[in-house]
């Protein structure tokens, strides 16, 4: 019997006793399911006259819209967010302290004061200034939301992308420099590739937390689907109550399908990454090449053996 290196195998009664506890916490699980379901049922929010408000064309139209502008500030903040965080790593790995010093503390602020106070104060600075700021201004809460999302973001994927780099073994830049490579060559050809392939899942798991994000929008006015849930929750009443539960739980279920949309690419990313790629194929084996005269027959004897040695067959 085997045991593991990390902890006891467990006996008889740590078994017994990890299998109640299983049983225990299903069953509360269970319990505050039932409990959710009967107090739903209770308030009037499973009726079918509540749920029939999305089969309404308008209602699903404004789910949609709102689905599209959360997936196109995603879409733009998430890029925008991995140039930056390529930026401020490689300046903070900087050998010019000035630019160390930048990068570092831009890194260390905007890590440190919440998305929420970044993308308010980013909206009200854009509204201040929109005449002056021409597409910027056009659109205060797009881009208030999108670079309050990339600072914070580009900030926490910049710590990534260090990571990375620096988990590359020092061997090989040192072997890259006494090959006559340039800083940038040695960057651009050496330790951002390998950096990229290890830290690939950790990016996209940060990807997710920015989707997650974009609701942020809701305290700009901005219309994305949080926003458009609210609105369109607080606009329709049945039965004489507006439908905020069953608006919520449909756009959380649209929260959760496209977050593990983003998961399952992270782990799809991740079991590729880690396949062997050989790329050279084993050759088949070959007959044996014979050395000229060994296996000859003359006479009743074998060639000549090592030099003028010979063999007499009998």
């Amino acid at each position: 019997m085997s045991s593991s290196v990390l902890y006891d195998a467990p006996g008889p009664r740590a078994r017994l006793r990890n299998r109640l506890y299983s049983g225990v916490g299903s069953l509360a699980a269970i319990g505050l399911v039932v409990f959710a379901v009967l107090r739903l049922k209770s308030k009037g929010q499973l009726e079918p006259e509540v749920w029939n408000i999305f089969n309404n064309a308008g209602v699903r139209t404004s789910i949609r819209d709102g689905v599209l502008t959360t997936l196109k500030v995603f879409a733009v903040a998430g890029a925008l967010s991995l140039v930056v965080g390529l930026i401020l790593a490689v300046a903070r790995l900087s050998e010019h302290k000035p630019v160390r010093w930048f990068a570092t503390g831009f890194i260390e602020l905007f890590r440190a004061v919440p998305l929420l106070i970044t993308i308010y104060a980013l909206w009200v600075l854009f509204l201040s200034y929109k005449n002056d700021l021409g597409v910027i201004g056009a659109n205060t809460g797009f881009w208030g939301l999108v670079i309050g999302l990339t600072v914070y973001n580009g900030s926490v994927q910049a710590e990534v992308f260090r990571a990375g780099i620096n988990a590359v073994p020092r061997g090989q830049v040192e072997a890259a420099y006494a090959l006559g490579l340039r800083k940038y060559q040695v960057m651009t050809t050496l330790l951002l590739p390998q950096a990229v392939r290890s830290m690939l899942p950790t990016m996209i798991s940060q990807l997710v937390v920015t989707l997650k994000d974009t609701s942020l929008g809701y305290i700009i006015l901005y219309p994305e689907l949080l926003y458009a849930a609210r609105t369109m929750a607080g606009n329709i009443i049945v039965n004489g109550d507006n439908p905020f539960t069953a608006v919520t739980i449909v756009v959380g279920a649209i929260y959760i399908a496209m977050c593990l949309a983003l998961s399952s690419l992270a782990t799809w990313i991740e079991r590729r990454g880690r396949r062997t790629r050989t790329g050279v194929a084993v050759a088949a084996a070959a007959e044996p090449a014979e050395q000229p005269g060994v296996l000859d027959v003359t006479g009743g004897s074998l060639g000549p053996v090592d030099g003028d040695a010979e063999r007499t067959v009998k």
